[in-house]
């Protein structure tokens, strides 16, 4: 007999069961994962935040604003999740698939990466 890794209960049923119901998997599993400190729960939260404003201001696939506007809103661009470099020399830094790059005049130019995970 086995026992579940969450409440320790006797499991019943497939050899190869590790949890004795769906709400211990879950419970396992959701504390598994959870960020695990106040550095990653920080950080993630910019990069949802950042990414939530790009996403807002750039609903189709491409828009234009201002670095001012940007940080009025909140945006921290000194978080992003990768950066794009294309043929041409310019430079992207993506939040997951929205991006931006940095023109001249303080301008910004909203891009969205279709079918990014």
């Amino acid at each position: 007999m086995k026992n579940c890794l969450e409440c320790h209960d006797k499991i019943i049923g497939r050899e190869d069961k590790k949890f004795c119901c769906d709400g211990c998997r879950s419970a396992f599993n959701n504390r598994r994962n959870k960020d695990s400190t106040n550095l990653m729960r920080n950080i993630n939260y910019i990069l949802r935040k950042n990414f939530r404003i790009l996403s807002e201001l750039n609903p189709e696939s491409k828009a234009k604003t201002t670095r001012k506007k940007l940080i009025n809103k909140g945006f921290d661009f000194t978080y992003f999740t990768h950066i794009l470099q294309t043929k041409t020399g310019n430079t992207y830094c993506f939040l997951y698939s929205q991006g931006y790059l940095c023109l001249e005049n303080d301008l910004i130019l909203l891009v969205k990466k279709e079918g990014s995970i």
